[in-house]
């Protein structure tokens, strides 16, 4: 009596490729604002012209205090900044 082999699984689904965190400060006026990483607690800002909103809504004025997004880092002349923003459905 032989075996069947078993049924490969269903491939995993792909990491998300951002960091994930939660909106702290929006300022509307000067379009800046602040997100706290939920890994590390780390506090980075953000300015709009300089960061990429995607998402259903990629507009300043679509992020919310307390919305949970995905971000990517990188170095300016001033530090390390949000240079992107994923907003989740």
């Amino acid at each position: 009596m032989t075996a069947d082999p078993p049924e490969p699984s269903p491939p995993a689904p792909d990491p998300d490729r951002y960091y994930r965190g939660v909106i702290g400060r929006v300022y509307y006026g000067s379009e800046t604002g602040t997100l706290r990483s939920e890994a590390t607690g780390r506090e980075y800002r953000f300015k709009f012209p300089f960061v990429e909103i995607i998402g259903p809504i990629p507009r300043i004025d679509g992020l919310r205090e307390g919305m949970r997004v995905g971000f990517d880092l990188g170095w300016t002349s001033k530090g390390i900044r949000v240079t992107l923003i994923r907003v989740y459905d």
